[in-house]
């Protein structure tokens, strides 16, 4: 005889037979429950683990995205100024074509010095940074406040994008930037 059929041949609440119908239930579940085990609860958690962690993997690297960044370091000290760039493509996919033009503008406009870099092509997750992303401004005053100009242009997925960045410095002998495009998928 099923569960339910228990339950349907259960004439009242209070009767012995309804009673020990109820027992009969309490015993089911209380064997049913005795069936978990912590070594199944620990295949289990292992089990989602791995799931999301595919999950995440597949967001990470399969699904084409771009998310391309520049990380700005501003110095200045008694000599001058230093204006460190790196420039990251986070993105799943290789960003073509890229050039950079890094400026350093007084508080008038005026340039003062500018570095340009270009690469014909940055792999996924890959940053670069080196002396063409870094600008030294010797002799200029360290009591004004000036303008870092960036300016990216890059190629992702055969679509061209622009992107233009500006910071005011000169408040502090140190600052950092970070400069993010905005995500395009596929």
């Amino acid at each position: 005889m099923g569960l339910l059929e228990k339950l349907k041949n259960a004439k009242g609440e209070d009767s012995p037979e309804a009673t020990e119908k109820a027992h009969e239930i309490l015993q089911i579940v209380g064997e049913r429950v005795e069936v978990i085990r912590p070594t199944r609860v620990i295949f289990a958690s292992i089990s989602v683990l791995l799931i999301l962690s595919a999950v995440f993997i597949v967001g990470t690297w399969l699904v084409p995205y771009d998310r391309t960044s520049v990380d700005v370091v501003y110095i200045q000290g008694g000599s001058g100024h230093v204006v460190l760039v790196e420039l990251n493509n986070k993105g799943s996919r290789s960003i073509e074509d890229i050039t950079m033009d890094i400026r350093f503008l007084d508080d008038l406009g005026v340039e003062i010095a500018r570095t340009s870099f270009a690469s014909e092509e940055i792999p996924a997750h890959t940053s670069v940074a080196g002396d063409e992303l870094e600008l030294l401004i010797s002799g200029a005053s360290v009591w004004e406040n000036y303008t870092i100009e960036i300016t990216l242009d890059y190629t992702y997925g055969g679509d061209s994008y622009d992107e233009r960045f500006t910071h005011e410095v000169g408040q502090w002998t140190r600052e950092m930037f970070t400069d993010k495009a905005p995500i395009r998928f596929f």
